[in-house]
């Protein structure tokens, strides 16, 4: 027994704990209760000096003989099959931590080339899915056309960490077509549009898309600039009550295009908002339609990740 302070040899070492009563203590304790071993295996690497490794580790349990990933690791669809948002998410979890390189990514790359559609593009979700429990909000066609909900967030990230693959050609036009045809749109696919945009290579080309979409975003109501009258801003059609998105759902971090968008007075007054969302078990709240206990409880700890990450990727004390 050490009873002297030294450390008892192969024993796991002792992270930092952060102060008592802290929204990342309040959040550590939501954590550890509810969430999934990948998602502790997140908290423990963003904000307890936790190792890459164990988060590889933790993600490898979704992935499929296929290259791609599934098990739910998107929480709104169920089932073992690799799909493209499954895919995605893994992706970010990789980039999150050092890892979106290597011979992983391009067999991902092989993934995505082949359950692409005729226009070199991912489909939301692939029919593969049918038979399988899913949100009732997902509609599973199938022949789905190729979108920028599900290509763009992919597109930009592997442009970022200097991914280089031939499934990237056709992609990239598809997504360059796609945002700058819209014209009228939803806050999801918008923030599909900027994932792309701030990692696609070409700067001032994707500087101009954002300040249109900036525009648009505004003038179509899709950002609530003040939350304390949030009610009196109606949600995009089809999504649920209370469904609202803020100038942080669009600007992550603040070298994101989007953060042009918004005065610092308007991204103050959101992250103020984010921050007092925190909810008396220390998780923040889904603002998305719930449809099944599993499903909720799975992605309570997916947005609390979120919501510390942009909290303090915008200096605010968290603990």
């Amino acid at each position: 027994m050490a009873g002297n302070g030294a450390s008892t040899p192969g024993a796991t070492p002792r992270t930092p704990s952060p102060h008592a009563g802290s929204p990342l203590a309040r959040a550590a304790q939501f954590v550890w209760l509810t969430a999934r071993v990948l998602e502790q295996r997140r908290f423990a690497y963003h904000f307890l000096d936790g190792g890459a490794d164990p988060v590889e580790a933790a993600l490898n349990a979704y992935l499929g003989e296929d290259g791609g990933f599934g098990h739910a690791l998107e929480p709104d669809l169920r089932g073992p099959v690799s799909q493209p948002l499954h895919t995605a998410h893994a992706l970010r979890v990789l980039e999150s931590v050092g890892r979106c390189g290597g011979t992983r990514v391009e067999r991902i790359c092989r993934y995505l080339t082949a359950v692409s559609t005729k226009e070199g593009a991912l489909p939301a979700v692939h029919p593969s899915q049918r038979g399988y429990p899913v949100a009732p909000f997902v509609p599973v066609v199938d022949d789905p056309p190729g979108e920028l909900l599900a290509t763009g967030p992919v597109v930009g990230m592997l442009h970022r960490n200097e991914v280089w693959h031939a499934w990237l050609f056709r992609a990239t036009d598809f997504c360059w077509a796609a945002v700058e045809a819209i014209q009228e749109s939803h806050p999801y696919e918008i923030q599909a549009a900027v994932a792309f945009l701030d990692g696609v290579p070409d700067r001032s080309r994707a500087q101009a898309a954002a300040d249109r979409l900036g525009r648009l975003t505004r003038a179509q109501g899709l950002v609530v600039l003040d939350p304390a009258r949030r009610d009196e801003v109606p949600v995009a059609p089809g999504y649920a009550p209370g469904e609202h998105h803020f100038a942080y759902d669009y600007a992550r971090e603040p070298d994101s295009l989007a953060r042009g968008w918004f005065t610092d007075e308007e991204m103050g007054r959101a992250l103020d908002f984010l921050a007092a969302e925190q909810q008396e078990d220390g998780g923040w709240p889904v603002r998305w339609r719930a449809w099944a206990p599993g499903s909720l409880l799975e992605a309570r700890p997916l947005v609390t990740v979120d919501a510390l990450l942009t909290l303090r990727a915008y200096g605010r004390e968290i603990g």
